[in-house]
């Protein structure tokens, strides 16, 4: 004859310490975890709102274009030779200013390189325009 199966009682698993847990677990691991901090460029900004009258002759423009091209004043410059110009630059008037001007496609790559070149130079005084085009 078929006899019913006996159905016994299943343990249950104790569940009541699990957030206890599962909060220990997080706060270890937040607390050895190693944060990376990435570091950016270093420029100086001025304060807002100081806005000084520039002499015309003491302004460089640097234009970087889509493909990368710059020209340094008026004349095309290789990115590698930006250093070299910037030094003379800088040796014939201790008050110029760079002001680096972009398209809104240039590359981060080749602004970047740009910005490096003229800080080997030695140029302390870097105007970063905005692209209004």
């Amino acid at each position: 004859m078929f006899t019913k199966p006996r159905r016994t009682k299943m343990q249950e698993v104790n569940s009541s310490s699990m957030s206890d847990i599962a909060f220990l677990l997080l706060v270890f691991f937040l607390v050895t975890t190693t944060i990376s901090l990435d570091k950016g460029i270093s420029l100086i900004l001025p304060a807002e709102g100081n806005e000084m009258e520039v002499n015309k002759n003491n302004i460089v423009n640097v234009r970087i274009n889509d493909q990368g091209n710059v020209l340094f004043g008026d004349q095309p410059t290789a990115i590698k030779d930006i250093k070299r110009r910037a030094i003379d630059k800088i040796n014939g008037n201790q008050n110029i200013i760079f002001s680096v001007l972009t398209t809104k496609r240039t590359k981060y790559k080749f602004y970047i390189q740009v910005l490096d070149q003229l800080k080997q130079a030695g140029a302390s005084k870097i105007s970063i325009a905005n692209p209004n085009y």
